[in-house]
């Protein structure tokens, strides 16, 4: 193991979760099988609006699906040294997920942005709804209705909170993301369970760079934007992030 990273009480601590870190708890990676498939389909015919208005009884199926699988695992190690960091750092500590899965809340992490959605929670395709939670997992061929839509006499169907191929991420999730890293004194950026190909999420390391940030990559395999880390920890993030930090 490597030496402790020291925390002091200037610092601000930044954390960067992807696909990796739930990967050690069970949940398959979105592209699990080589060909980027599911049940023969192309992962961006359940994963965007174009799918989900092609076949969204198809669409619903896939992520019920994976709620039901994700309700099924447990948090890991990891996902407990990060609620254990939070609650020593407060309100220097947010932590930024690409998962979908709940793990971080489950854990006991408070100050999460699921930049990428929540597989928990449901919003209207058409309407202004606030999203809601919702852990239904529904039938074969069970698409939902909006209830407000229905009142109102309308008709919509309900879709996953979740942000698909051809989406923008939440402009005040990246906000938030940004204020943190312009307000730290002094910014620590660990980046965990990422391939860094993803963009906007695989860009954080430059902003933090650009604020005077150090940065961290603990990743099993390199990432794609590996190079732009001060250092890399290589390794399971279950096996490294529970003893990496020390905290004054």
């Amino acid at each position: 193991m490597s030496e402790k990273i020291r925390i002091d009480k200037s610092t601000s601590l930044l954390v960067l979760t992807g696909a990796g870190v739930s990967a050690e708890s069970g949940i398959p990676t979105f592209r699990a099988s080589a060909d980027g498939l599911w049940e023969k389909h192309r992962i961006e015919d359940v994963a965007s609006p174009e799918g989900f208005a092609e076949d969204p009884a198809m669409v619903w199926r896939f992520y019920s699906e994976r709620r039901a699988k994700a309700k099924s695992v447990a948090p890991n190690p990891g996902h407990h040294a990060l609620a254990s960091l939070e609650e020593q750092l407060g309100d220097r500590f947010m932590l930024a997920t690409q998962n979908v899965d709940g793990l971080h809340g489950r854990a006991g992490s408070k100050r999460v942005v699921e930049i990428h959605g929540s597989l928990f929670k449901t919003r209207c395709s058409r309407c202004d709804r606030e999203p809601f939670a919702d852990e239904t997992v529904y039938g074969h061929d069970e698409v939902p209705g909006c209830g407000r839509c229905a009142s109102e006499g309308g008709s919509s169907l309900l879709r996953p909170h979740i942000v698909w191929f051809g989406e923008m991420l939440d402009p005040v999730d990246l906000h938030k993301i940004s204020r943190f890293m312009s307000n730290a004194n002094k910014l620590l950026f660990v980046a965990a369970g990422t391939s860094g190909a993803v963009y906007p999420a695989a860009g954080f390391v430059q902003t933090a760079r650009r604020y005077g940030g150090q940065t961290i990559l603990v990743n099993q395999e390199a990432a794609d934007n590996g190079g732009q880390f001060h250092r890399w920890i290589q390794g399971r993030s279950g096996e490294v992030l529970p003893s990496l930090f020390d905290v004054e």
